[in-house]
């Protein structure tokens, strides 16, 4: 049995579809970031990161967290989505990195500055809808020659795709990448990927969670555990 600590979101919705895909056990353990349960101590002691998603393995006493290394992680104990000869699986996991180093940061960066932030940047929003549009046509070029990132279906597909289901927040129209678009509408039909879609995908969060959420600092961190921890030993 797999516990998945999820928080409807791209990077929880990477690891859902790829349980599902897996066929693999698993039971879903809700960590509301909006209400700062990720600082809870005894997440942190899972992920000293404060995200989601993490996953612990019962069969093996293992914990993994961020989504990358999650998915290497499943794809690993399945035996699948991550093939084994040496130039397929550097093709994969290039484009898995493409995506926890580009893709993910740069269009979660979009999301803020144009709907989240507190005060419209101009700058900031021209510059991540830019950036993230480029990545988009690194994506196209791509899908242009291959069916699937890497050749084949893996993992780079499994972490790419919940990042373009919020296309429209980040500025781009997916008519204007007609192979993304062909690519995106295959894996929508996966029935793997309904059945994770249907965990949740996004939840818009209100005002007051904002303090969870942004302007994190090491000491903001540490304040938010120790008011769990006093909640905890206060029950």
């Amino acid at each position: 049995m797999i516990d998945l600590y999820y928080f409807p979101s791209p990077n929880g919705l990477k690891i859902a579809i790829m349980l599902e895909e897996c066929g693999l056990p698993y039971r879903v353990v809700p960590v509301d970031i909006g209400s700062g349960e990720q600082f809870r101590p005894e997440y942190l002691a899972l992920n000293p990161n404060n995200k989601i998603p993490t996953i612990v393995d019962q069969q093996t006493g293992i914990s993994v967290f961020e989504s990358g290394a999650i998915l290497i992680y499943l794809a690993e104990k399945a035996k699948q989505f991550l093939p084994r000869p040496a130039n397929e699986r550097m093709e994969v996991l290039s484009w898995l990195f493409w995506q926890v180093g580009g893709l993910g940061p740069m269009a979660g960066q979009a999301h803020h500055f144009r709907a989240f932030a507190t005060e419209k940047v101009p700058y900031g929003i021209e510059r991540y809808t830019n950036e993230v549009n480029r990545l988009y046509g690194v994506m196209d070029r791509r899908l242009r020659d291959a069916e699937y990132l890497a050749g084949k279906y893996s993992i780079a597909d499994i972490a790419c795709w919940p990042w373009i289901v919020p296309h429209e927040r980040q500025g781009q129209n997916l008519d204007d990448f007609r192979h993304v678009k062909r690519w995106f509408e295959a894996i929508r039909e996966r029935p793997a990927v309904v059945r994770g879609f249907a965990l949740g995908h996004e939840q818009m969060v209100d005002r007051e969670s904002y303090e969870f959420l942004y302007g994190q600092t090491a000491a903001r961190v540490k304040e938010h555990e120790a008011k769990y921890d006093r909640k905890d030993h206060t029950r």
